[in-house]
């Protein structure tokens, strides 16, 4: 892919990028979740995959679906620096979604990818990276030929700790063209973005 946007370059994330995955997410992968969470078909399951943090389960599957392919998600460097990353891929494979009580849905998903999270490091936090990250996804999207993406960001006003705010906010997703297709919670819409 590798492509920049605002002067960050962004990658696909491959097995010999995983030092750099390691990187952005801390060497237990955020208390052992490795980007997960969605990926399991209960929060139960992810919760035992996360013990462990550096050698969680979770770590370990996370690897065994890189190596399988196609590529989960992106990263954004600044010059050799890994910074960020965002978890993208087809919504069918994030099974965790399906059973979630605000973002299961009647809608279509045949076509469908998903932006399930955004990890940006400390010092590059607020300085748009969630917007260079989506912006790169719109177009790893269309390559994989995936006709819409789709978001689950906090909605309020409030100021939320970044860890809480992993799925992005919604004003960033508004900027960017996505609508609101579904809220079954005030905080909680979901929101899509159509590639055709």
């Amino acid at each position: 892919m590798g492509i920049t946007v605002d002067g960050y370059q962004v990658e696909r994330l491959t097995p010999q990028r995983f030092d750099d995955l390691i990187a952005v997410l801390g060497r237990s992968g955020i208390g052992g979740c490795w980007c997960m969470y969605w990926t399991m078909p209960s929060s139960t399951a992810w919760g035992e995959g996360c013990k462990g943090g550096a050698n969680a389960s979770n770590k370990r599957e996370f690897y065994d679906l890189l190596a399988t392919g196609p590529p989960p998600g992106l990263l954004a460097y600044d010059d050799q620096d890994p910074v960020a990353w965002c978890r993208v891929m087809s919504r069918s494979r994030l099974p965790g979604l399906a059973n979630s009580r605000y973002f299961k849905t009647d809608l279509d998903v045949e076509g469908v990818w998903s932006l399930a999270c955004f990890v940006v490091r400390r010092p590059y936090r607020r300085k748009g990276l969630t917007s260079v990250l989506t912006r790169a996804a719109i177009e790893f999207v269309r390559e994989q030929g995936g006709h819409v993406l789709e978001a689950y960001p906090w909605d309020t006003a409030e100021a939320k700790a970044d860890s809480i705010v992993y799925t992005g906010l919604a004003t960033t997703f508004h900027r960017l063209g996505f609508e609101v297709v579904q809220r079954r919670a005030p905080h909680k819409p979901m929101m899509r973005l159509s590639l055709s």
